[in-house]
């Protein structure tokens, strides 16, 4: 068999061990520094060795294994496959190369016309110096959306930019005392859910500590604006990124003190919230309080009215299929895999498997797919874990936010169990998974 290592070796000319063996020494040294492992910065193989990889006639050991994956930018598993669905792939594009080239002077077109937009919006911006007009709330407001709608469809690399910059817009606006009081509190009210986004984003790249910083700053925010549902909003987050954080009493405590602070609310925050508190509960062990939580979370659904937070939609809406994917994770951290359990969460993995569904986030699908994956090694299916699992293995760096990279460091752990751990697919699968997070986490190109 041709494997997709010996068609990449061959596609960047380096068959020649003298071309191939510098490449994979600088890539060993680079991991070596990232990784603080000594040990690779000395990685490097006989030309003898890589030869016979060359040929598939061994296979690298763990270390190569690493250095290998970094390399060339997917996983071990796709190096040593077979390599004939990337020859048919060059194949199909050199036949495709006019529909190709036209495409590519689509995107071009577009990116200059999303360049012009931005321009004409600054001058606007730059037109109203000296006072704070409509034009400019009513921007600021389309970007806010904007970035609700694609933050959970995106890797983070594609907002961040926008986000960093939309944010110290408005807070300049605030700082500047140009603002008319209906003005400042919308200011407020879009300083509260920048911020939001900032603290998510510096979560999505494991930094819980600016995490926090940010959502503090959208609490202060959302108090100027007084507005319950925001204020909520925030305190969700913090739990949020505590869950995620593995610091599940704090998890706990801001999802029942957004409850209890707003008990009022109607809009969906009050099912995330209940949510939240599940969860939060499963990762304690407190299987009373996790049903206590997610029957008030459904009673709150049934009688759920959207808001304004609910009507800018995307990542600050929480639909019934999230609340799903919430559900079957409490039951996984508590270690139940009854066939109820496990039907609810191949029904999460399939309500997450359309792209193009306008309640789809790929850190949600990941995610679903990992609870899948335990659900099926409690009941001792390797092989169902291994297919479930696999798309998340396969996801870009760029892809492998914080909560991805910890649901699959959950089934790494689960593939310890004794019953398991002998086994060469949950071998295989473990160093993979070891291998998995980016140095990155959210933000590799």
């Amino acid at each position: 068999m041709t494997t997709l290592f010996r068609y990449l070796v061959d596609q960047r000319e380096w068959k020649d061990p003298r071309a191939f063996i510098p490449r994979f020494r600088e890539a060993a040294q680079r991991l070596s520094e990232t990784d603080q492992d000594p040990d690779l910065a000395t990685c490097t193989p006989a030309a003898s060795t890589f030869e016979a990889w060359y040929y598939n006639q061994r296979k690298p050991n763990r270390d190569a294994r690493r250095v290998l994956v970094a390399l060339f930018g997917c996983s071990f598993e796709r190096l040593w496959g077979p390599g004939e669905n990337a020859l048919s792939a060059s194949a199909e594009a050199s036949r495709t190369e006019d529909h190709t080239t036209s495409d590519a002077e689509l995107r071009d077109m577009r990116k200059g016309a999303e360049m012009a937009a931005r321009r004409a919006r600054d001058f606007a911006m730059g037109a109203e110096r000296g006072q704070l007009g409509e034009e400019t709330i009513g921007f600021l407001q389309d970007e806010v959306r904007s970035i609700a709608e694609r933050y959970p469809r995106v890797p983070l690399t594609d907002v961040f930019d926008d986000l960093v910059s939309a944010q110290d817009e408005v807070f300049r606006h605030i700082e500047g005392g140009r603002s008319r009081p209906s003005q400042l509190r919308q200011l407020h009210i879009m300083a509260t859910l920048l911020s939001w986004f900032m603290a998510k984003a510096s979560h999505d790249m494991g930094d819980a500590s600016t995490a926090l910083t940010q959502a503090r700053a959208a609490g202060v925010c959302a108090q100027q604006a007084e507005h319950p549902v925001l204020i909520a909003l925030t305190d969700g987050l913090k739990s949020l990124i505590t869950y995620w954080s593995g610091n599940a009493d704090d998890a706990l405590y801001y999802a029942r003190k957004g409850a209890a602070e707003h008990p009022g609310l109607r809009g969906t925050t009050s099912v995330w919230l209940a949510s939240l508190e599940a969860r939060a509960a499963a990762l304690l062990g407190d299987a009373e309080a996790v049903l206590a939580a997610s029957e008030r979370a459904e009673r709150l659904r049934e009688h759920t009215v959207p808001d304004d937070v609910d009507n800018l939609g995307g990542l600050l809406t929480f639909r019934p299929e999230k609340q799903l994917y919430y559900a079957v994770e409490s039951h996984v951290l508590l270690g139940h895999g009854d066939a109820r359990t496990a039907n609810q969460a191949e029904q999460a993995v399939e309500v997450f498997s359309d792209p193009d569904a306008p309640h789809w986030a790929f850190g949600d699908q990941a995610g679903a797919q990992c609870n899948l994956a335990l659900i099926r090694l409690h009941a001792n299916d390797l092989d169902g874990a291994a297919d479930a699992i696999r798309p998340v293995l396969d996801l870009p760096p760029r892809r492998r936010n914080r909560g991805i990279v910890v649901s699959a460091q959950r089934v790494r752990v689960a593939l310890s169990r004794e019953s398991l751990r002998t086994a060469a697919v949950a071998r295989d699968l473990r160093e993979e998974i070891a291998l998995y997070p980016p140095h990155r986490p959210a933000l590799m190109c």
